[in-house]
């Protein structure tokens, strides 16, 4: 598809992920055990043949730079293809990207270069698997200068969102973002519709768009805050593409997961009996860099020591020495040594966990060391003076933590 390219937003803070994202951007978090977030729309791009993609990055970017440079320099610049890491330059201003518009603003030097026919726009950090070719032919055929990628989820979550109402031609006639009364989809009281950060442009539309709105003083610089609403105002042709169709019950899988809540569910998904996002469907692979480790290794020994897995995700380096994980994610290079216990944890990789610890509904970031007779997630009262602790009781340990 030469005539459209890819702007992949990558630099938000993520200060609703924190501590996830004390070191790094949150496109940039681990998920899935092998996987980065940022992974899931890329591989999206590359198994929908979208093959020119500029990833735009400003926030704590090495571990992301490092992760794309690894794990992405798949394509052939030869055949104009590519995954190019663009970070906020001060090109156009002495501002850093004062929000998703203005980072496409500021790149206008790259629409320009490329005299693409369409953009399309996606978010950074959320988990899903979509082909957008169908999105493209539905954008064209429609004749619209935006389409918006929408699903419908319980409106009791909507106000976390921008919610959009629709008339019968799937034309957008309102779009408010994260309203605190959210509208219903009509006929159905307890559903709503929600953007899901996909914007596909006519490129000379998204130019236009965005001079204008860098130009309004009071502006958040925002597509969902202040250039969507101000286009279906006026009219102009702004078309929904839904990704999961409400009106045939098609169940599909997306997740922001920019809280640490949302991010623990979306990882619990995965250990799941029957997990609604399938990571194991050989035509949709997900890529990531996987350095070469060896495999997975269990170990039991006598007198109690046993080496037990259950309705969980090890990855690759990882020893599970003598203890035992129950509906968890264990990510590579993990150490778990004899007569601890995991249960409905993410650990992520490096992590050494000594002996008699016990851990439960817990995050633990990068090479933390958990000395034995730990215990995490059984006493919150106490955990809150050393960890984060979320609302619900999940219990954060940042990055290289000291225990």
């Amino acid at each position: 598809m030469n005539e459209l390219i890819v702007f992949l937003l990558a630099g938000g803070k993520g200060e609703r992920l924190y501590p996830l994202t004390k070191n790094r951007a949150k496109p940039a978090v681990p998920f899935g055990g092998n996987y980065r977030i940022v992974d899931f729309p890329l591989s999206n791009c590359i198994n929908s043949n979208l093959r020119k993609i500029f990833v735009l990055t400003q926030y704590k970017t090495i571990s992301l730079d490092r992760h794309i440079r690894m794990g992405w320099s798949i394509l052939s610049p030869e055949l104009g293809e590519h995954v190019t890491i663009i970070p906020a330059q001060q090109r156009i201003s002495e501002d850093w990207y004062r929000g998703t518009a203005d980072a496409v603003f500021q790149n206008i030097y790259t629409l320009d270069r490329e005299r693409s026919r369409l953009v399309l726009i996606l978010a950074g950090d959320h988990i899903y698997k979509m082909d957008y070719r169908p999105m493209i032919e539905f954008h064209n055929q429609s004749g619209a200068e935006i389409t918006v990628g929408v699903m419908d989820i319980p409106i009791r979550q909507a106000s976390r969102f921008g919610v959009l109402e629709i008339n019968g031609d799937d034309r957008i006639v309102a779009f408010k973002e994260k309203p605190a009364d959210p509208q219903p989809i009509p006929g159905f009281p307890d559903r709503a519709l929600i953007s899901m950060g996909i914007y596909l442009f006519k490129t000379e539309s998204l130019v236009r768009e965005v001079i204008r709105d860098a130009k309004v003083e009071e502006s958040t610089h925002d597509f969902g805050r202040d250039i969507l609403p101000r286009v279906i105002q006026e009219k102009k042709s702004v078309f929904a593409y839904p990704f999961q169709d409400w009106r045939k019950n098609e169940k599909r899988y997306w997740r922001d997961v920019g809280t640490i809540q949302a991010y623990y569910e979306a990882s619990m998904d995965l250990v799941s009996v029957s997990p609604e996002l399938d990571l194991y469907d050989p035509t949709w692979p997900i890529r990531s860099y996987l350095p070469p480790l060896p495999p997975a290794k269990t170990v039991f020994q006598e007198n109690g020591r046993t080496g037990q897995i259950l309705d969980s995700l090890i990855c690759n380096g990882s020893i599970v020495s003598g203890s035992t994980v129950i509906h968890s994610i264990v990510a590579p290079r993990v150490f778990l040594h004899s007569y601890s216990r995991i249960e409905d944890s993410v650990i992520l990789e490096g992590v050494e966990i000594g002996r008699h610890v016990r851990i439960r509904r817990a995050i633990i970031d990068k090479f933390v060391r958990v000395p034995d007779g730990v215990e995490i997630g059984y006493n919150l009262e106490a955990d809150r003076h050393r960890f984060t602790v979320n609302d619900e009781g999940i219990v954060v340990i940042p990055e290289r933590a000291s225990i």
